[in-house]
């Protein structure tokens, strides 16, 4: 493949926006060696070290979700780009990359500076120490949310969770958790961060180990696995998957009959605005009292909605998202296998 020269990504970055096609893919294979698709891929050669970050010579890369495929959203990062160096003075250009785990690898080479990353692209990200976590994203109004553990009544459980109150009548998840130990669990799929991730990490954290696990496959077939009984002696959704409105068309006492044994605090969090770790201290800071004023803008705050179905979100930290990690730590999950 084509080793282009770093000098040449200006007058193709300017090519870009001046023809509108699209952005070159972070990691994808060329069938043939092309001039303009050729200049950030995983044969690129970075600048040299006495090149300053965010100069024309060595620009900051703010890279597109992977999931993007629109050319509207490719313009609207690129108006964003554009909008982040006339309120910074530093050059910002645009990648699209090919995948979570190709824009991962970009921050550990240098070739993605500012990004929109999922939560398993986060994590893998920040064991790898590429990134700073800047913002997060909110769902109606908030940046995490919380899930469940569900058992059947008649299973003999004890609950530790008020259904008028809505709280765990003790915080101490140990205790609650610990009669699950070698019974069998029901996860919905091995991707789900509420339906299996998170609950398995904190049965892990805990020292409780269960017998081997059934994945069926979504939440409302873990809520209607429980109700059967016979599949698994407990499971973990969303909250509150025993609502979903088939499940309670289907099952009236469906509520009364699966009960939420204790529910996990709203620590799993949507996607997060981060900034890469080679970026010295001064210039995150910067870029981030920059962002909420380009998001206050008319034009920023739809460019920002296109290219990363962002409406709203939260100055944060990576403390902010300390007990996530560790519960994803615990579960031992190979974060890599989980990238799409």
């Amino acid at each position: 493949m084509n080793r282009n020269p770093f000098p040449r990504l200006i007058f193709v970055v300017a090519f870009i926006l001046a023809v509108g096609c699209n952005l070159p893919r972070l990691g994808a294979a060329e069938p043939t060696p092309t001039p303009v698709l050729g200049i950030v891929t995983e044969t690129f050669t970075p600048p040299p070290s006495s090149a300053e970050l965010g100069t024309p010579e060595n620009p900051l890369i703010l890279a597109l979700s992977p999931s993007v495929s629109s050319q509207e959203a490719i313009e609207s990062a690129n108006l964003i780009a554009s909008q982040l160096k006339e309120r910074t003075g530093y050059t910002v250009v645009t990648i699209l990359p090919d995948s979570e785990m190709a824009l991962v690898e970009a921050f550990q080479k240098g070739n993605a500076h500012i990004a929109l990353l999922d939560p398993y692209a986060y994590a893998l990200a920040y064991q790898n120490e590429t990134v700073k976590a800047a913002y997060a994203v909110l769902k109606d109004g908030k940046s995490q949310y919380g899930a469940q553990f569900l058992a059947q009544r008649k299973a003999g459980f004890t609950p530790f969770f008020n259904p008028l109150s809505e709280m765990n009548t003790d915080d101490d998840p140990a205790i609650a958790l610990a009669q699950f130990n070698d019974r069998k669990p029901c996860w919905s799929d091995e991707r789900s961060l509420s339906g299996y991730v998170i609950p398995f990490g904190y049965l892990q954290s805990s020292g409780i180990t269960t017998k081997p696990a059934a994945f069926v496959e979504g939440h409302p077939t873990v809520v209607r696995s429980l109700y059967a009984s016979g599949i698994c002696e407990f499971g973990a959704t969303y909250i509150d998957a025993r609502k979903f409105p088939s499940l309670e068309d289907q099952f009236p006492d469906l509520m009364e009959q699966v009960i939420v044994i204790w529910r996990i605090p709203e620590i799993i969090p949507y996607d997060i605005f981060v900034f890469s770790s080679a970026m010295p201290q001064p210039m995150r800071d910067l870029f981030a009292s920059a962002i909420p004023v380009v998001m206050q803008t008319t034009d920023g705050k739809s460019a920002f909605k296109t290219a990363y179905n962002i409406d709203e979100f939260q100055q944060v930290n990576d403390g902010f998202y300390a007990e996530f990690r560790a519960l994803v730590d615990a579960s031992a999950i190979d974060l890599a296998s989980l990238l799409k």
